[in-house]
Order: structure tokens, then sequence, then C-alpha cells
């Protein structure tokens, strides 16, 4: 499926919404009117289609989101990575905010169509970045933005190890985590807290109490 595919895929397949937490920002996601909603997996793999997770807006992104909305001069002016970026919900935040160059990094290649997607729709500039960036050095970039990467014990202490390094050469790397059970519990310091509105089909509850966590070059 080439790129201009994906896109009508996922125009067909997602509604655009906006959520409660983030007013300021229209995303094409899944929803309960949506076909991707109650597709399955089975039923996604036949289509030669990965689990769309670019087509949810996870609490982690939400609140590292809202963060940079609220206090743009984390992000003015600056060199942004949106790392994991799904469907790009934090780098169109950072563009927003007056970041001077934001680029959103995934492997999956439908995020990177839902990037531009989420773009264009918001009307600002983001690079859709395709590479498994970690172990490399960031040259350039002056803030890292990455929400829920710790749902996993070894992408959690691979992702961990590697921004502390980035944080060490003075890029400020900010974690948004809703309590995921591999977040470090060291080396982090609290930033901003914010209660996300989730679903049931996708969370345990209702609402996350979501942190953003300034990670530091020590644990």
């Amino acid at each position: 499926m080439n790129n201009v595919s994906q896109i009508d895929f996922i125009r067909s397949n997602t509604a655009v919404t906006r959520t409660p937490l983030l007013p300021e920002i229209a995303l094409h996601l899944a929803t309960e009117i949506t076909p991707l909603w109650e597709a399955t997996e089975e039923s996604l793999r036949e289509s030669n289609v990965p689990p769309p997770y670019w087509a949810f807006a996870w609490p982690g992104g939400q609140a590292v989101a809202r963060l940079v909305l609220d206090r743009p001069e984390l992000v003015a002016g600056k060199s942004v990575l949106d790392f994991a970026a799904g469907t790009g919900l934090v780098g169109v935040a950072a563009a927003m905010a007056g970041a001077a160059r934001v680029q959103s990094c995934d492997i999956d290649r439908f995020a990177l169509s839902a990037i531009a997607l989420n773009a264009e729709t918001n009307g600002v500039e983001v690079k859709a970045v395709s590479a498994d960036l970690v172990g490399r050095p960031l040259p350039g970039i002056d803030v890292v933005l990455a929400g829920d990467v710790c749902y996993e014990k070894p992408m959690a202490d691979r992702v961990t190890a590697w921004l502390r390094g980035v944080a060490a050469t003075g890029t400020l790397v900010l974690l948004g985590d809703p309590g995921r059970a591999y977040v470090p519990t060291s080396g982090i310091e609290r930033v901003g807290q914010y209660s996300v509105p989730t679903s049931l089909e996708l969370e345990d509850r209702e609402m996350r109490e979501t942190v953003v966590w300034r990670l530091l070059p020590e644990a």
C-alpha cells in the first residue's frame, strides 16, 4: 500500500475528532463510529495493516501535548523531535506552540501517513521521519518529546537508557506517562500532571492521571 493509499485508508477508517483535553487540535482517530474501532488484528493483518496505534490519542501523548500548549516556552523557537509519534499529536502541538522545526518519528508506515494528514488538518508543518533512532545521537535537536513509551520492559529500558544519554548532551527530554509499569522511578523530575479522559476499550479506567516527567541524565 503506497502513501496515497495509506492516506485514503486513514480517511476512510477514522473520523476527525478533538479530545476533551486538547480541543485546539483535530486528529484522524478511530472512534465508536469508524471501522477501525471494531477491526480485529486478524482482519487488519489480511489487509496488510499493522496494529493501528496511530489511530488513538494515548494519554501520555495527550499530556505532553497539553503541556507544550500551556507552556510554549518549552519548545518555542527550538528544534523538536516527537519520538514514537503515532498520530503526530505531540509534534502538531509543538508546531502550534511555536517550535522552529518539528520532526515526528515512527517506524510504522501508517503512522507516517497519519502524521502528515494530521499536520495538514491543523495547518502546521511537521516532518514525518521513518527511522529507528534509538541508540543514535541527535545533533541539532533541542527538545525530545515522548508519550507512552514505557509499557513494555525491553522497550522502556532501551529507550530510557538512550534518552538519558541524549539528556546528558543538554537536550530537554520530556516523557508523558499514565502510570505504565516500566516508567523510571528515579532520575526523573515532574513538570506537569493532567487528568486524561480515556476509553474502557483502550484502558482499564475512564480517567488516567498522567504525569509529564523530565528525564535526567543520571538515574
